[in-house]
């Protein structure tokens, strides 16, 4: 539990990570996975990353701070504090797709998030061993927060494309969308019919399918969604519930 001066040191930390580096509240909050992350984390000026890096008693621990400085755009002192929260939420050092179901289910009790939690910890489990380590964790995070139009296209693609086959097909797109909807639950308002989800992939499909050979490639994917407002609001439906 944070006590009151760390709980004002943490308000302080968040408020240089999001000015300093242009992090609306809204987009940072919005983040489920990082409201849980952030949630448990209670930095103190006497930490250090490396030192907690050389005493963590965690099964996995993160390559060197200056690698992931890197690798990434995130501050030494931004890798600091996510990593404080993501270790204390995960002392084993890797997160789980269990976690992630569990952590999507508080967010959406009124709907069932499981479905969307799988395809989204496949898109963060980048080396497809099963679990998410502190490196997949930031380095996804980058690319979605601070990330250039074409990276978080890619990111988004990755997520459509459930088997990793380098095509979208109509399936997988409307996998991905049931999910969404379904995790969302009942409270939408105007209440969307069962077939909402089969007729926006259908008008989606439609446009970025333009050699009508009944997949999308990642090219097709990436000039249809910056060509079309509607569909870039669309597409990035998932962002508002990562």
């Amino acid at each position: 539990m944070c006590t009151p001066t760390k709980r004002a040191q943490w308000r302080e930390d968040l408020q240089h990570f999001r000015k300093d580096h242009g992090i609306s509240k809204k987009v940072l909050l919005n983040c489920c996975l990082v409201r849980r992350i952030i949630t448990w984390a209670s930095p103190s000026p006497k930490d250090s990353v490396e030192d907690e890096l050389e005493l963590s008693a965690v099964r996995h621990r993160p390559e060197g701070l200056e690698q992931l400085e890197a690798q990434t755009r995130f501050s030494r002192k931004e890798l600091q504090i996510l990593y404080r929260g993501f270790k204390n939420e995960c002392p084993s050092g890797v997160v789980n797709e269990e976690t992630f179901k569990d952590i999507y289910s508080q967010f959406f009790p009124q709907g069932d998030a499981s479905t969307y939690a799988h395809f989204l910890f496949n898109a963060f489990d980048t080396d497809h061993n099963g679990s998410v380590s502190f490196e997949d964790f930031v380095m996804g995070l980058s690319i979605l927060l601070r990330g250039t139009v074409q990276e978080k296209l890619n990111w988004a693609f990755n997520l459509y494309d459930i088997n990793k086959d380098g095509y979208i097909t109509k399936e997988e797109m409307l996998d991905i969308m049931k999910a969404i909807y379904d995790m969302m639950g009942k409270c939408t308002y105007p209440v969307l019919k069962e077939e909402t989800p089969r007729q926006h992939v259908e008008v989606f499909f439609q446009k970025m399918d333009k050699n009508k050979d009944g997949v999308v490639t990642i090219d097709e994917f990436i000039d249809c969604c910056q060509n079309d407002e509607n569909i870039m609001r669309s597409m990035h439906l998932f962002e508002n519930v990562l």
